[in-house]
């Protein structure tokens, strides 16, 4: 199987739109998350726009400037999942959140996409010039630690985050 991050582009529109269906559904009946939430801030339906805004270009006083790329299977023409990489932490970052924010559509879970995809991102952070990359997930996301710590992530600590829910925070050495 052929994976590979790319960039969003027109030709992408319609696929782009059925994947974040599908995940708004899933969400909702089984009420799991959006990650990473850039993908899901703006409204699909309007593509032009959506893509204007897609990522962070420069900071703000609260956003960094950031990347999004999607794992695109080549052999089926489908978008599999999607990654955020943020180029800086700010202190917000820093607790909670990390460099990287990734997803992959539910009917694909559990298939080693997530693995490959952060994979393919820490090549994309190496670019950017980060060295040390931190990624967080919930401690009950199963699925996220296995990804992380098949990637090198070496647990530092866990807190209660803004939910609630006990995070853990993971180094991982480029």
């Amino acid at each position: 199987m052929a994976l590979k991050l790319i960039k969003l582009t027109k030709k992408y529109e319609k696929q782009l739109c059925e994947m974040i269906e599908e995940w708004k559904f899933d969400q909702e009946i089984h009420h799991t998350n959006h990650s990473p939430w850039a993908i899901f801030r703006n409204d699909c339906h309007n593509f032009d726009e959506y893509l204007e805004h897609l990522e962070v270009k420069e900071a703000t006083d609260d956003r960094v400037p950031d990347s999004v790329f999607f794992l695109l299977d080549e052999d089926r023409d489908r978008l599999l999942g999607a990654v955020n990489i943020r180029h800086d932490l700010n202190d917000s970052l820093l607790k909670e959140g990390g460099h990287i924010g990734d997803g992959i559509r539910p009917s694909e879970r559990r298939k080693g996409y997530a693995t490959e995809m952060i994979r393919l991102a820490l090549v994309e952070c190496k670019k950017l010039g980060i060295d040390q990359v931190l990624m967080t997930c919930d401690k009950d996301n199963i699925g996220s630690v296995k990804s992380i710590v098949k990637n090198g992530g070496i647990l530092e600590n866990e807190f209660v985050n803004s939910e609630g829910h006990i995070e853990q925070r993971y180094w991982i050495s480029i």
